[in-house]
């Protein structure tokens, strides 16, 4: 099994507004489907109640790394947490990176989250294909969130 994922997105939008996308948590949680109970701050818990009722009392939490401005932005989760009766606080998190970078059109979107291998054995092979599957559905909702902006995507990989 891989210990990491890698996907990237190409959307027709300025730098700066795809930043905004990712890092404020009330545009964050309207394309990924929460809402979060507080800004994204390094080094700080942000806890999310999930929008799809089936999933509402399914845990989830990150907490960021690292900021950087127009360009990368990291954190820490708890990946596939599903199961309302998991401690998922006693496992290892998976860190999840968005590098940000300017293309003709507009921005380019690279996620990668990588530490898959620390996680239970039981859990392992499950959270990586339910979120090797899940970030092509992710991105694809970062771009419909920035089309209602008017703006498009340029490329899905």
């Amino acid at each position: 099994m891989q210990d990491h994922i890698e996907r990237e997105i190409d959307v027709k939008a300025p730098i700066g507004r795809v930043w905004t996308a990712l890092t404020d948590t009330r545009e964050f949680g309207q394309w990924f489907g929460m809402v979060l109970d507080g800004p994204f701050t390094v080094g700080k818990t942000v806890r999310g109640k999930r929008l799809n009722p089936e999933l509402a009392d399914a845990p989830w939490s990150a907490v960021p790394v690292e900021m950087s401005p127009q360009s990368y932005f990291s954190l820490t989760w708890h990946p596939y947490t599903h199961e309302v009766s998991v401690d998922y606080d006693a496992e290892t998190p998976t860190l999840v990176e968005f590098r940000l970078t300017p293309t003709t059109d507009g921005t380019r979107v690279q996620v990668t989250e990588s530490g898959f291998e620390r996680l239970p054995v039981a859990r392992k092979a499950k959270a990586f294909a339910a979120h090797e599957g899940g970030w092509p559905v992710v991105l694809g909702r970062l771009a419909d969130h920035l089309a209602k902006d008017g703006l498009a995507v340029a490329r899905v990989a």
